[in-house]
């Protein structure tokens, strides 16, 4: 009789030592996501704001958004997220993440800011493989490179301007390295023209207003 009440009070020990470290999992899982989800909002909103100032507009970047789907921009078919940017109620500057499959070392993501008249507001590289070095530059950290295309502005579809200077157009290239700046600003470009062909979807109402100036 002693064995079985060890066994069965061993056993009651166990299971109550299971539930109690199910539970400190389940919390800690649950503050482990909240405090990544935090990190990840914040490194975000760090970015958006770079491209578009807080002091410049008047809404909350992360919380006004609209899904679309650009395999072209994205190399997927996954639906994303676009930001906007307004003033007096009215979308001034629309964020588009974009995917520079044509790195020199693979993949380039980053973010696009284009304004209402298709200009660029600016644009910031989030992740990328990079040659560090060469290809790196493209960090606002290492150079001020990615600050040549604010307020630049494609005439058309095709225009030839829209290049490195190696090809003919006029964004500078990296001493030996022209690939990495060529794929962002020809990533940049796709990002204006799809902008353009979706005016409506990412501008709103606002989109009519601004097609007639």
């Amino acid at each position: 009789m002693e064995m079985f009440s060890a066994i069965r009070s061993s056993t009651v020990g166990l299971a109550v030592f299971a539930v109690v470290t199910s539970g400190l999992i389940a919390v800690t899982q649950v503050g482990t996501k909240t405090r990544i989800e935090h990190n990840e909002r914040e490194a975000q909103a760090k970015a958006l704001y770079e491209i578009v100032p807080r002091s410049q507009i008047d809404n909350d970047l992360l919380d006004d958004t609209v899904e679309f789907v650009a395999p072209g921009l994205l190399g997927s078919d996954t639906p994303a997220t676009a930001w906007r940017a307004r003033r007096d109620g009215k979308v001034q500057t629309v964020i588009l993440p974009v995917t520079a499959p044509d790195g020199y070392t693979g993949n380039i993501h980053m973010i696009v800011g284009i304004n209402a008249d298709a200009s660029i507001a600016g644009l910031r590289v989030l992740a990328h493989k990079e040659t560090p070095g060469l290809g790196d530059k493209v960090e606002l950290k290492k150079s001020d490179w990615v600050l040549g295309f604010n307020g630049k502005s494609m005439a058309s579809s095709n225009d030839s301007n829209w290049a490195v200077k190696k090809d003919g157009g006029q964004f500078d290239q990296f001493t030996g390295a022209t690939i990495t700046p060529r794929a962002i600003v020809n990533a940049t470009g796709r990002a204006i023209n799809y902008f353009r062909s979706n005016r409506v979807q990412l501008l709103g109402s606002d989109s009519a207003e601004v097609s007639q100036q």
